[in-house]
Formats: structure tokens, sequence, C-alpha cells
């Protein structure tokens, strides 16, 4: 889920605002010069393994099949390892409101006026301590079947992560598979008070909930008849709903499958608990797990910190927070670090969309990584469209110069629009040189959405929503990652020659990025200068150097679909001189293809090579020491 921002907000923000914040002094900096960087995966973990072609909107298990986590066999994974990935998001885990009946497993039915789609929203958690009954072949072994999949993952050298989404539950959440002693989310709640710091809900005391009224010919299960479609759902007194919708009749536009989690803060804003205490910003895990230790903390806090306990207990590696930014940063604070006392190598990763509010998810609520969305992924898809210019990209690696490793890249995830949908960019080969300069810009995690390295366009008409995005509250079959999957031979033996070129293309880069040294050192952009130099260079490129002790690379892209440019490139006085390179003439050498090298004359302290630079092409060079 996410929230919206303009692009005029994310221009005046990151072009025209200053960074004026200190840069952390680091065990991080040290630890990141001598790391590498890390690739996640996120799959659709139901629609991965589904081989099946119908896609019927609307349609059933039966009609349009769904994939199961044996699907993702040893020869699945290590295909996904050798694209480059490191650790592999499997989203949609955690067992969330599903329209089928497995009664027979002691599992309730839902309700369809309260879930969206057939297969469900992964966002409206019914059971935090079970699984998605849908990815089993055994629904009694559902939970061994998952831990099996840990353990596969884990064998062919990469790790887990899974989702968390603390701001909300599904409106029916019943947790059957607690763990003894472990209270149902508001099992013990006043539901005669809107609101107490130990309820976990928020309430409407007097006031039934009702449904939303359906807009835009919106109907559930398309119009499908039910025995649970009849206008109403049991719930009295109403709850506050997920997106913070106080009315007990939310609006269709609502999260109305979901309730909003009470974190300890009053209807009027008050914080009903301990405040982090002045410069613990600056503070390392174990001193914010030391400080929470003595406090009386919300219930709800207490509740999901024994989630995340008790999948790390099952081997996960690290979580995705699910809208972490409408969870107080004091939560995260007690949360993370006491992850990081069971874990200290557990990647968190948080979805937040306000940038006045990153450096507080980092500091002080000690997530690992943000979604950086509202800063480069923004600014990069309007390059994509033609309508942005690549000099924006200065000024967001300027404000975010201090927490650059923190702010995870991507160019598609579950929330966003397919690359190669008429809505986003028409072509998947338009993700080319974005893809070079997201992954190679900064000492951040890259992460890339299932089908995108084969060009998955997100046409189908599933159910719920519209196309431009896979479905994620249907089932359905994704055609591009069908063919490479190849009826479970995982080898692309139905893609076509553009599908395996682009994939082939994804991972030689991601490939090169996890190997490469300087992408966890030094950056500094070319690109002004060169707008300044030479008349032929424009906002439709982007060139930039990265260098270590023992690397230094110079990579530019040509954003531009038509336009060839032939460019004498120039490296400034002060690069060369941190590169310590003397007046001559130097080999650099393509590092995605291996095919083509160049000639880097040095003259005067400046450096200038000659570089053709075609349409959506890119170049990573080496300089040959």
């Amino acid at each position: 889920m996410k929230l919206k921002f303009s692009s005029t907000f994310m221009v005046l923000i990151f072009i025209f605002v200053a960074c004026n914040h200190k840069k952390q002094e680091l065990k991080e900096n040290m630890e990141v010069k001598t790391a590498k960087k890390e690739v996640v995966y996120q799959v659709f973990t139901r629609l991965f393994g589904n081989t099946n072609t119908t896609n019927k909107p609307w349609g059933t298990i039966e009609d349009n099949g769904v994939g199961k986590f044996n699907d993702f066999t040893v020869k699945a994974l290590n295909e996904i390892k050798e694209l480059g990935v490191t650790y592999i998001w499997y989203t949609g885990v955690p067992h969330h409101d599903v329209i089928r009946d497995y009664t027979e497993f002691g599992i309730s039915n839902d309700d369809p006026e309260v879930v969206k789609g057939r297969a469900g929203s992964p966002y409206a958690v019914k059971d935090y301590y079970n699984v998605n009954p849908d990815l089993a072949v055994n629904v009694e072994n559902r939970l061994q079947e998952f831990e099996a999949l840990i353990e596969r993952t884990h064998k062919v050298g990469m790790k887990v992560i899974i989702d968390i989404v603390p701001n909300h539950v599904a409106r029916n959440y019943e947790g059957k598979s607690n763990p003894k002693g472990i209270e149902d989310f508001g099992e013990t709640d006043d539901k005669t008070k809107q609101y107490d710091v130990n309820n976990n809900f928020y309430y409407n005391p007097g006031e039934a909930f009702k449904l939303p009224i359906w807009k835009n010919g919106y109907l559930p299960l398309g119009g499908e008849k039910h025995l649970l479609i009849d206008g109403e759902f049991d719930e009295n007194p109403s709850k506050w709903t997920g997106n913070g919708s106080r009315a007990s009749q939310p609006d269709f536009h609502d999260w109305y499958e979901t309730v909003k989690v009470n974190y300890g803060v009053s209807p009027d804003g008050r914080k009903d608990f301990s405040e982090l205490p002045e410069g613990f910003e600056n503070e390392d895990c174990k001193t914010h797990f030391k400080f929470w230790k003595d406090k009386i903390v919300p219930d709800s806090w207490v509740k999901f910190k024994d989630i995340a306990l008790y999948w790390l207990d099952k081997g996960v590696d690290g979580f995705r927070y699910d809208m972490a930014e409408m969870v107080p940063v004091e939560f995260w604070s007690y949360m993370n670090s006491s992850i990081k006392m069971k874990k200290p190598n557990a990647f968190l990763l948080a979805e937040v969309y306000n940038p006045d509010m990153y450096r507080d998810y980092i500091h002080k609520g000690k997530m690992d990584y943000l979604y950086d969305k509202v800063a480069l992924y923004d600014t990069i898809k309007h390059i994509m469209q033609g309508h942005g210019w690549t000099d924006h990209i200065i000024g967001i690696q300027d404000y975010k110069a201090d927490i650059e490793h923190n702010m995870l890249h991507f160019l598609e995830n579950h929330d966003e629009q397919r690359i190669a949908s008429p809505d986003f960019a028409g072509s998947a080969e338009k993700g080319k040189p974005a893809m070079v300069v997201s992954a190679t810009i900064s000492t951040s995690p890259t992460m890339i959405y299932f089908g995108q390295e084969v060009g998955e366009p997100g046409a189908e008409n599933a159910g719920f929503g519209s196309p431009t995005r896979t479905s994620i509250f249907d089932y359905v079959g994704v055609p591009n990652h069908q063919r490479w999957m190849n009826n479970g031979k995982f080898d692309g033996g139905q893609s076509t020659t553009e599908e395996k070129e682009l994939r082939d293309f994804y991972k030689r880069l991601l490939n090169f990025t996890i190997k490469s040294e300087a992408l966890m050192g030094n950056y500094k952009e070319i690109h002004s200068y060169n707008r300044e130099k030479l008349d032929n260079y424009n906002r439709k490129l982007f060139s930039f150097v990265r260098w270590s002790e023992n690397e230094k690379l110079l990579i530019t892209s040509n954003f531009d679909t038509m336009v060839h440019y032939d460019l004498d490139l120039q490296i400034p006085s002060e690069v060369i001189t941190s590169w310590e390179l003397k007046d001559g003439n130097y080999t650099l050498v393509d590092q995605l293809y291996n095919k083509e090298k160049f000639t880097l004359k040095v003259a005067n302290g400046v450096g200038v090579v000659n570089i053709v630079l075609e349409p959506l092409n890119s170049y990573i060079l080496k300089l040959k020491e």
C-alpha cells in the first residue's frame, strides 16, 4: 500500500532543498566499505509457480490456477540466485483473507464484502502465526511447507524476507494458530471505549459497521452470487478502518477490508508511551533495546514484537514493513532493536513515503532501508516517460547523501505499474538505462519484481482493480514469466528472443553490482560538468563515476529512444586527481558485455573518452589498471 505525493512536491523537496543534515558517523560507514551490494527479488508467491494461462476475470483457483510453495524448486531457486539475487522477498505469505472454503481445516470462511478480489489482499492479514492455505499442497501442513521453502532458499545461498503489516489487520482477524499464551488481537479490548492505551483497535461505541457503498460498477466477486454476500458484515461496535478512516461506514476507496491497529496514540494525537530521549538517533540498537527494557509499552507493541520473533525462529532473515510511517517511530525503536538483539544481521525494509520522516525512521526507528520512491523512482519514471530531466537526479542524490545507503532502489514492485505497461513506459527496453542508473548510483540495495526481468506488461484483467499492475488480489497467470518458467523447467524454453535478451541484461547487470567494490565506495556525478562543456550532451543523458581503492568506474546512460550520441565525455580534474592518474592513455573496459574497450586520454589533468551511445544504451566502464 502507498500514499501518493505530487511530482511538484517531489521536485520542491529534492531539487531545491539543500541537505544540511550532518553525515552519520559510522560503524555503519565502515560496514558499507567492506560489504557488497545486495539484490532483493520480490516475488508474489501465489503467482510465481502458476502455469495456468486461462486468466478469466474473477476466476477461481480451478479456473485460473495458483502457485504453491513447492513450485520454488531447487532448480527455480538456483535460477533466481544466478540472476544476481541475494534475498528473496516472498510476498503474501502470512495467512490473509481468501474467498475459498477451507472449513474442513478449521479455517473460517471470509466474507467477500470485506475482501478485495477473490484471492484476497496480502495486506489484510487474518492470522499472523500461519501462512496462506492457498500456497500449500497439503493445507494441514502449510506451515511445514513454508519452513521447507525457507530451508531450500538458504541451501542455495539466498536469504528470506516476508511481510509484516503493522498498521492494520484483516477486519475479521482470527488467530487460530497463536502459540500458547498469545492472546488474539482485540481479545481483551474494552469495546465500550473509543480508545484505551492497551486496546488493540479503535472503536465507535454504539455504532455498528456498515459496508461501503460500491462505486464505479464494482460488485464483490464481480457480481457473482455467494452465500456470504448479503449486504452485511457483523462488527459491533465498529472499528476504525486501516487507512485511518473513523467512519462506521468507510468509503469505497478506504482500506475497508482492514482495521487500524492502536499503538497507544489517542484520537487527539497524544502519545501514551515513553518518547526517546534527545540524541537517541545517534545510539545503537543495543542502547535502544536497553531503553525499552524497563518501560511499560502498549499491548499492540508486544504483539507485533512477538510475531517478528516467532518468524525469526522459523528461519526468516528479515521483514518488509507495510506503510511503516503510519506507526509511531518509537514503536520501531522498540520492535527493531528487539529483532537486532536476536538477529543482528536481520534485513529490515520499510515502506515510507514522507521525505521529512526518512531520517527519523532510519536513525530513531532503526530501519535498515526505506523505499526510495518519492525521490529516485518518481524522477526516473518521469524520464522514462519522456517528460522528465536527468538533471533532477543530481538534487535527489545530494539531498539524501547522508542516508543514500539506506534508500533501497527499485523500478517495479507490486504497488507500481509494470515498466512495459502502456501507462508507464510501454516498453521494457526503456527500463535498461533506468536500471543501470538505479542499480549503480548508490551503495543501497537494488530490488526487482518477478517478471520485470522478462518484460512482463501486467495487461491481464484479473478482477478487482485494473491492469498495468500484476494483480495482487486475484488468481491470475503472469504470461511473460510463465514462458520463462516453461512448465516448471525454469529455463526460458518458451521465452521470446526479446525476453531472453532482457533477462540476460538483468543477469549481467545485477551480478556485476553484487561483486563490485567500487559500488560500495565513492560517487560523483559528472553530468553537470558535461552539460556545461559539451554542446551535444543533454538532459536525456546521465553520467557519473564510482570508485574504490581497487576499482574505478565510469557509468553513462542514454534515456533517448531515438537519438544516438557521439560524445567526447569529460572526466573533471578532481576525479582524475582522486583516481591518481597522470597524463597519458588508459584503457576502459565495458563490464556489461565485456566486448568493447575505450581509450581514456588524460591531458593537463582532465580526462576525455570518446563514446557512442546508442538509444537506450548504457556503459559501465572499468579502468584497466
